[in-house]
């Protein structure tokens, strides 16, 4: 095939076939087709879009670039969700191991903070000794015994998506839908699942600014999905607000041994439970009832200890990884809480130091916030509206004025 007259084909905005796409994709990944040439048909994509078909041709050859996971014959059916990203969203480490206390398996491929959204796999390498890089034998083994792991993408899973993006990233065609839908559906079908559940966010912390972007994006992934097999909902949710009370790795933990051991914010308790409905085949009261007595919690440690880190850690994980400086941030006047900007907040972790502003920084464990109030919540003057955890009081003062500004009470 010509790659010239295949990027003159969508520039023209015509339908490309499954042979057309699957030679792009093949020819990328293995170094016959030029970044440049790629980057063409990105942009041309970027703005003359794809048609369903075509969004499922590239998902699946983006998918079939790597292996996927294989599983014995007669396993439990496999279960798993996927967030478009949020500020504290922290729901993946407790819904997993909730899932697992049911009769499925979870095999949770997951991935770490992108832009001002926080990672999976950041937060469950602040636990000591945590490892994300278990092998496949290894991983299908913790299956059998727990019915559930949390990794890392490893190099032969989808390396199209990888390379691809990477190519996205410095073209300015991040936010194309149907780019977005395959590399995120490839991910997640490269696991073999049964069902899965998207958690499509949208507000002013998310990727989705409205519920209307939000809607069309979901249903994008979600007929994908089903034209490949798998039985696929989602839920829409609001970030307008951080999720739950803390942002930032080792406080994220924190609040999830508080939800897994009955306690924790109910916007979190909530959303899992919401979550988990769509994928479980146990009922609602009874995902509540693992959740608050102790068998989700008994799980999460089960995973823990299988994948090499200190269980033991995880109930004083914010003594392990206590910055120097816990800084109140108080209010000025009584009143309600009016607005508390997901997007700034995100921000502000990042710059603390909670997130990476390079592909190469180190994540601060300790760093965030936490206490954070919630909107339509009366505070009264002086009382604080969140703590500020920081490594240096150069960082601290230069984030609080963002955190002024992100925050109204009326």
């Amino acid at each position: 095939m010509h790659v010239p007259t295949l990027i003159e084909k969508k520039r023209e905005g015509k339908e490309l076939t499954d042979e057309e796409i699957s030679y792009l994709v093949s020819g990328f990944t293995h170094g016959d087709i030029a970044d440049y040439q790629m980057s063409a048909w990105a942009m041309a994509v970027f703005f003359r879009g794809m048609t369903p078909a075509e969004t499922q041709y590239l998902t699946k050859a983006m998918m079939e670039s790597g292996r996927t996971l294989d599983y014995p014959d007669g396993t439990p059916p496999r279960v798993d969700k996927h967030s478009t990203g949020g500020i504290g969203d922290k729901i993946s480490l407790v819904l997993a191991p909730l899932l697992a206390c049911d009769k499925v398996w979870v095999p949770m491929i997951s991935g770490r903070g992108l832009g001002i959204t926080g990672g999976t796999l950041d937060k469950l390498e602040s636990i000591p000794g945590f490892n994300v890089h278990i092998d496949e034998r290894r991983a299908l083994a913790q299956l059998e015994s727990i019915g559930v792991f949390m990794i890392g993408q490893t190099a032969d899973i989808c390396p199209a998506d990888r390379k691809l993006y990477a190519l996205r990233d410095v073209t300015g065609t991040v936010p194309s839908q149907p780019l977005i839908v395959a590399s995120i559906m490839s991910k997640k079908l490269a696991e073999n699942l049964d069902r899965l559940v998207l958690d499509v966010k949208f507000g002013s912390g998310a990727f989705m600014k409205t519920r209307k972007e939000a809607k069309q994006l979901a249903a994008s992934m979600t007929k994908v999905g089903k034209l490949m097999g798998v039985k696929v909902s989602h839920l829409l949710s609001p970030m307008d607000e951080p999720l739950g009370r803390a942002v930032g790795n080792a406080l994220e933990v924190a609040e999830c041994v508080e939800i897994l051991q009955g306690r924790g914010p109910t916007d979190v308790i909530d959303l899992v439970l919401d979550l988990a409905e769509q994928v479980s085949t146990a009922s609602r009261a009874k995902l509540a009832t693992w959740l608050s007595d102790g068998t989700a919690w008994r799980k999460f440690i089960s995973l823990v200890y299988a994948q090499d880190g200190d269980a033991s850690s995880l109930e004083k994980i914010t003594e392990i990884h206590r910055p120097p400086i816990i800084h109140p941030l108080l209010a000025q006047t009584s009143g309600t809480v009016k607005k508390m900007d997901a997007e700034t907040i995100g921000r502000v972790s990042i710059f603390l130091g909670g997130g990476r502003q390079t592909a190469d920084d180190t994540i601060d464990f300790a760093v965030g916030l936490s206490g954070i109030k919630k909107i339509g919540e009366r505070v009264e003057a002086r009382e604080p509206l969140l703590f500020v955890h920081a490594r240096t009081d150069q960082v601290l003062a230069s984030v609080l004025p963002l955190l002024e500004k992100a925050i109204e009470i009326a």
